[in-house]
């Protein structure tokens, strides 16, 4: 996290930019003991096709929720492609719980028929029982070759909440900004969006003026962000598909922090248009604003409860930032965090049940998470780099969060309960706000 003053950190939070990255390939620092064992087998493959070893991005994606142990082709010796083929001792004996087989049928120009079955080693063990039994997840799809990558990560989603019991994250999306500088000083401003494991980056918007503090729409198919386009802040929102956007907010002052309501119909923000930055929520359809903090404090960086029934925010109201709740029925402010002296950037689990803050404690910033409930804290990255701009996953498995590897920033992942780490090493520029989206199927 930068090194800022208390009121500086508020009042230039919309104003410095750090970096992102344009592809991020995801590696697994530290798993989880007791990860669920399975075998990813090569899908058997009919007529001509580029597939993209739909297999593989299914082993990925299941290896990288540190959930998982998987036996892929490189620690296979045998690759059966149908159940009646399925030799269930080999896959006992090589530890695999559950076992992953399909095939790949050209159908037509550049459409293919992918059917795929996941089975249950232990129901397929039981010498009078069909093959049939074991299978307890089985889908077919027809899709075009450029779908291969989306599908496997589809693929994935279905097993994970089979096994698990949880809603996958495979198929959600990220967004970022990219700043590249040049020799000759110039920077390069970029809102981009990717794949959850960092592939299919797409630009939206460049610029030479920085960009910052992107939040996805409830329904994943806008952005919010800010924007320092002709010199001034000011908050855009723009459609994901169509790259089509419209300007929200450029009051005299800071536009900063854009929050969706839960029902995409509100954005709550931070105006200082009357001096000092104060959280107001404007309704989308009228452009009327509310103002929900009126005081000489700095307040910034709304988030909605899920259930809509009260924001968080940060302040210095105590002397140091800390995170407070609104109740937006009795508008009063509670004080939330008490675990050191900087808590920020705070945001709910899908739950509503905790929170995620940027916590600083012995001169390092670390991610951490607060029981509404208990009022346990537990700090989460605990590294040897700062971390910032925590951003938790649509089904509270995981928390995005900026921080710094080899001199650069890059992405990060850490589990929800510190478990699971992951690293997402920056290829080209720095990272800066990274945002999550909502499930979009």
């Amino acid at each position: 996290m930068r090194k800022l003053t208390a009121i500086l950190f508020f009042f230039l939070l919309t104003l410095i930019g750090k970096s992102a990255i344009a592809v991020i390939s995801l590696e697994l620092t530290r798993g989880m003991s007791g990860a669920f064992p399975i075998a990813i087998v090569p899908f058997a493959i009919q007529g001509q096709t580029t597939e993209q070893n739909i297999p593989a991005i299914i082993g990925n994606d299941l290896q990288n929720s540190g959930r998982f142990k998987v036996y892929g082709a490189n620690r296979l010796s045998y690759f059966p492609t149908d159940v009646h083929d399925i030799k269930f001792d080999y896959f006992r004996h090589l530890g695999a719980d559950n076992v992953v087989i399909g095939k790949i049928q050209e159908v037509g120009i550049n459409r293919y028929q992918v059917n795929f079955q996941l089975l249950d080693v232990v129901k397929g063990k039981t010498a009078d029982e069909t093959p049939e039994s074991a299978v307890i997840l089985s889908h077919q799809y027809i899709v075009s070759g450029d779908d291969f990558r989306s599908l496997a990560h589809h693929i994935s989603d279905l097993i994970y909440q089979q096994i698990t019991g949880v809603r996958g994250i495979f198929s959600t999306r990220l967004a970022y900004i990219v700043v590249k500088r040049s020799q000759n000083t110039h920077t390069h401003y970029a809102l981009e969006i990717s794949d959850q494991d960092g592939y299919n980056p797409k630009s939206l918007l460049g610029s030479n003026d920085p960009i910052m503090s992107p939040a996805w729409s409830p329904d994943g198919r806008q952005l919010a962000y800010v924007s320092f386009e002709n010199r001034k802040a000011a908050i855009y929102i723009q459609d994901v598909a169509t790259g089509r956007r419209h300007l929200v907010s450029e009051f005299t002052g800071i536009n900063g922090a854009p929050s969706w309501s839960p029902d995409g119909r509100q954005l709550a923000l931070v105006l200082s248009k009357t001096g000092t930055p104060n959280i107001y929520i404007m309704d989308l359809a009228t452009r009327q604003l509310t103002p929900l903090t009126n005081d000489y404090y700095i307040n910034t960086e709304p988030a909605w409860a899920p259930n809509s029934r009260s924001i968080i925010f940060t302040s210095n109201r105590s002397g140091s930032p800390q995170i407070y709740q609104l109740d937006l029925a009795t508008r009063q402010v509670t004080r939330v965090t008490y675990e050191g002296k900087y808590n920020a950037r705070a945001s709910f689990s899908p739950d509503g049940n905790h929170i995620v803050v940027l916590n600083q404690q012995s001169g390092m910033y670390n991610i951490g998470t607060l029981d509404l409930d208990s009022g346990i804290f537990r700090v989460l990255t605990n590294g040897s780099e700062d971390s910032e701009s925590p951003a938790t996953a649509p089904n509270g498995s995981m928390v995005l969060f900026g921080t710094f590897f080899h001199g650069k920033s890059i992405l990060g992942m850490v589990a929800m309960d510190g478990s699971v780490q992951l690293r997402l090493p920056a290829r080209d520029g720095d990272v800066q706000d990274p945002a999550w989206s909502p499930f979009l199927s």
